[in-house]
């Protein structure tokens, strides 16, 4: 260890005894890094693994002196931040709890009596997609963590949300052995304002935890088999009907031999009342796409699902929907 000295070589010496033979020729800031040491490349798989122990011993300590230096808070709960990220939430608010409700098997929507097979939507109008998935409710924590992923940029989030996309795919009931995972697309002027589309990102991300998951199956990603043709107004505060009218003809495939023949895995961060899921899927299945499933980050459950009573009017305004 040339710039450390004999002390700091015995130390990892002992540390990692393995390793001692070709210290000579490493750069003593790799130890510190948290992601790759530059060191094992050359090293054998055991002291790679050696190497990295080290790494991790030598962080910890410097994660709390860093804390205790520069002491911030998370973004969400405001409790002191334990770890140096490049994320400022906690890993408690990082959870996104699984959704643990009776729903409906195609869309997603909660199922207010134990008997119903589907929700009134999707058996009255069968959406176009085969099937639609989401990992936790957009509400409480999970929403305002997507805010800060969506609306305050921070991108750094990509990496843990587009995970807990990849987890969500589990849950299909029949997941194609090969399938292209394409995001949905923003309005190129918003896409340009905002600086990035948030879809993308998690599409982007979820591939790689998504092939850790299904090693068997053949997984492609392409970001731009999809585009939105007209600028629309903001889902946000629209009601069912409205969403429905913004989004119409607002998706299609420039080029539909990349679609032709596959099956497509729509990515999105928030899955409300599916009127962009049933565009985009209506302009893939033109295109010639196989079959479409829809994977979101969280799902939006309709208020009055949570307090179902059975009333005629209510179910008829549930149909309304679609």
């Amino acid at each position: 260890m040339k710039t450390r000295g004999a002390d700091s070589f015995e130390f990892l010496r002992i540390l990692v005894p393995s390793a001692a033979a070709p210290l000579g020729a490493l750069d003593v800031r790799s130890v510190f890094r948290s992601d790759r040491l530059s060191a094992a490349r050359n090293l054998a798989p055991s002291e790679t693994a050696a190497w990295r122990a080290v790494a991790r011993v030598l962080r910890s300590p410097l994660d709390a002196l860093a804390c205790a230096l520069l002491p911030a808070g998370c973004r969400l709960c405001g409790d002191p931040l334990l770890r140096l990220s490049r994320v400022p939430v906690c890993d408690s608010c990082l959870q996104i709890p699984l959704q643990s409700q009776n729903l409906c098997p195609c869309c997603g929507e909660f199922l207010a009596g134990q008997s119903e097979t589907l929700c009134d939507p999707c058996r009255m109008v069968p959406p176009p997609f085969t099937q639609a998935v989401a990992w936790g409710l957009y509400t409480g924590r999970t929403r305002e963590l997507v805010h800060l992923f969506k609306y305050s940029g921070l991108l750094g989030l990509s990496h843990t949300l587009g995970r807990r996309v990849a987890e969500a795919a589990n849950l299909f009931s029949n997941l194609p052995k090969e399938f292209t995972v394409t995001p949905v697309p923003l309005y190129r002027g918003k896409q340009r304002t905002r600086g990035f589309n948030q879809a993308a990102l998690l599409a982007g991300a979820s591939i790689r935890p998504m092939r850790e998951l299904f090693p068997a199956h053949r997984i492609q990603l392409d970001e731009r088999m999809l585009s939105r043709v007209r600028a629309t107004e903001s889902q946000a505060g629209l009601s069912p009907a409205e969403r429905r009218r913004n989004l119409r003809a607002a998706f299609f495939v420039p080029k539909p031999e990349r679609a032709r023949g596959k099956h497509i895995l729509l990515v999105d961060d928030i899955y409300t009342s599916g009127a962009t899921a049933r565009g985009c899927a209506e302009a893939l299945l033109k295109a010639g796409a196989l079959s479409v499933r829809v994977v979101t980050l969280s799902r939006a459950q309709r208020e009055m699902a949570v307090h179902w009573d059975g009333m005629k009017e209510e179910r008829q305004e549930a149909a309304a929907v679609f």
